[in-house]
């Protein structure tokens, strides 16, 4: 049996999370272009990125509530943030401006390659 409290729990930590200053399209291509980890150092946030996004939308759907994207047993693994997040970027380019953060951009992908079901 769950608690009444823990899905108020999981809503305030989520808040807390978004809550959180986030790293914009500059902020990132600066991050990329950083010696020679930038490129490594780039992709692992995306990788929590994508993670952090995954979570969310599952803490949504435990709720009760239409997730913003759904997965439903279909391949999403850590490794395909990047093509994910570049391929958002070069569908949609005029869309996005230097100081928007990250996470639009990779929750806007997620959501056109992991449309939910009506």
């Amino acid at each position: 049996m769950t608690s009444p409290r823990r899905p108020l729990m999981a809503l305030a930590l989520l808040a807390l999370a978004t809550a959180a200053p986030a790293m914009s399209l500059r902020e990132f291509r600066t991050l990329e272009a950083a010696g020679k980890e930038g490129p490594n150092y780039a992709s692992y946030y995306l990788v929590g990125v994508l993670e952090g996004l995954r979570e969310a939308a599952d803490t949504v759907q435990r709720a009760g509530q239409k997730p913003p994207f759904c997965v439903a047993g279909r391949r999403l693994e850590p490794s395909m943030a990047r093509s994910l997040f570049q391929g958002e970027l070069a569908r949609n380019a005029q869309l996005y401006e230097a100081d928007m953060p990250v996470q639009l951009v990779l929750s806007a992908a997620l959501q056109s390659a992991y449309r939910c079901s009506p």
